[in-house]
């Protein structure tokens, strides 16, 4: 992933120095095994854990002759061992050590990205309670519908990244998995008992059953959790950038001193972290499909997986970690706009509150058909003329018979609309 969207921590979790290291520390684990299980002598295992090592540059020289990542490695390793490494890698392959070092650098990963999600559910709880009771235009297909509030819009974002959270809880436990269990997973030269001990020494749960490698739909699960987490991000943003153009403008991204818009316009205020994160969230959805391909291979395994996880697993957990943060930030520094709120309110004069009048004909005995084509018709006289619609229902005489004064002012009550979100904000936030 290139430097401008990766954060320095997840950046330095998928170095390649610390890939290897991941290798070394499942090597160690399964040394630990064999000599639990009386395989490896004391005096050998001591000399292991002090001396195993590798230098990175000794370790690309060697592959450069070898043409294989692991063999290197194990090379490199030996090398600083000496001759208590004749024990280490004992019965495994190269996969043993691969997939399971993939599930710790996998889970450490996802939970950076746990913490990520829990940051950004705290700043959408904070924003949903700051704008309780704060009235706005809520829009369906664009266009003008009925009131909602800016707080509730809140609540439903954090409503879903409540789903992100729980779902991708799910994912991290269904990658948290280890096998060292040889070369089509039968344990013909090794014992379950040394993969049960590796995996309780990393902190990871054997897989019950695997071939060569763990099965691919535990990371198309891991990598699709990331792809939906990435469409709630976007989600979030083509609302902001709705409500950031120029004739909406209820909200802003924070605009910080020295910053410019355009190398032509100087008056320009873009979106652009909102705009920025649409477009990553795509990257990150096609990653998701190129892991849902790796599902098939030949038998008990081939490569052609490999390739595309030395890519995806990296570029989606750095994006969705940087995206985080970013759209965490761009919360915590939005401005909201209660006077265009307001303006933009009373652009549709009053429209809105159609369906009161109809659900009030209605509950008075008039026919659902005949009192749509009566609220309608004075609805579009007012789009069409620019008229007020509550005072254009006050002047009809065949709907205000229907109500007394007080229930017509009823009618047109903007509170009305809010009238359950404490319960609906409860539900959610507690």
């Amino acid at each position: 992933m290139i430097e401008r969207y990766t954060r320095k921590e997840m950046g330095e979790m998928w170095s390649l120095e610390n890939r290897f290291r991941a290798w070394l520390e499942v090597e160690l684990a399964v040394c630990e095994a064999w000599h639990r299980l009386g395989i490896i002598p004391g005096k050998d295992m001591e000399n292991i854990r002090s001396r195993a090592d590798f230098d990175l540059e000794r370790i690309l020289e060697i592959e450069e002759q070898t043409k294989h990542d692991v063999i290197a490695f194990l090379t490199a390793v030996e090398e600083k061992v000496g001759p208590s490494s004749r024990y280490i890698h004992l019965g495994c392959t190269s996969s043993d050590i691969v997939d399971t070092s993939n599930a710790l650098l996998l889970f450490r990963a996802g939970t950076m990205i746990s913490r990520g999600l829990d940051d950004l559910l705290q700043t959408l709880a904070g924003l949903a309670a700051k704008f309780k009771g704060r009235l706005m235009m809520g829009r369906t297909h664009g266009i003008h519908a009925e009131p909602t509030s800016f707080g509730l819009k809140m609540t439903g974002f954090y409503a879903e990244f409540q789903r992100h959270r729980q779902r991708w809880q799910r994912a991290l436990e269904n990658i948290r998995i280890g096998k060292i269990s040889g070369a089509v997973g039968t344990y013909a030269h090794l014992e379950p008992e040394v993969e049960r001990i590796t995996c309780q020494i990393l902190g990871l749960e054997p897989d019950p059953v695997s071939t060569q490698i763990i099965q691919r739909d535990r990371y198309a699960e891991y990598f699709t959790s990331l792809a939906i987490m990435a469409g709630g991000i976007e989600r979030i943003c083509v609302e902001l950038r709705h409500l950031q153009r120029t004739e909406v403008l209820e909200v802003e991204e924070g605009f910080s001193k020295g910053q410019k818009g355009s190398s032509a316009m100087p008056h320009k205020k873009n979106p652009i972290s909102a705009e920025n994160l649409t477009g990553l969230s795509r990257l990150v959805r096609t990653n998701s499909l190129a892991a849902m391909e790796n599902m098939a291979l030949w038998h008990e395994r081939d490569i052609s997986h490999s390739s595309v996880e030395r890519v995806i697993m990296p570029d989606s957990t750095i994006l969705i970690h940087y995206m985080l943060s970013r759209l965490n930030s761009v919360l915590a520094n939005l401005r909201v706009n209660d006077q265009n709120m307001d303006r933009n309110l009373n652009l549709s004069m009053g429209l809105f509150f159609s369906q009161r009048v109809l659900l009030g004909l209605i509950e008075k005995g008039m026919q659902r058909q005949k009192a749509y084509e009566l609220v309608q018709k004075e609805a579009m006289y007012c789009w069409e003329n620019r008229t007020q619609f509550p005072e254009r229902i006050r002047q009809n005489a065949q709907i205000s018979e229907f109500f007394s004064p007080e229930e017509l002012e009823k009618l047109f009550d903007s509170g009305y609309y809010l009238k359950h979100e404490e319960l609906i904000m409860t539900r959610v936030l507690g």
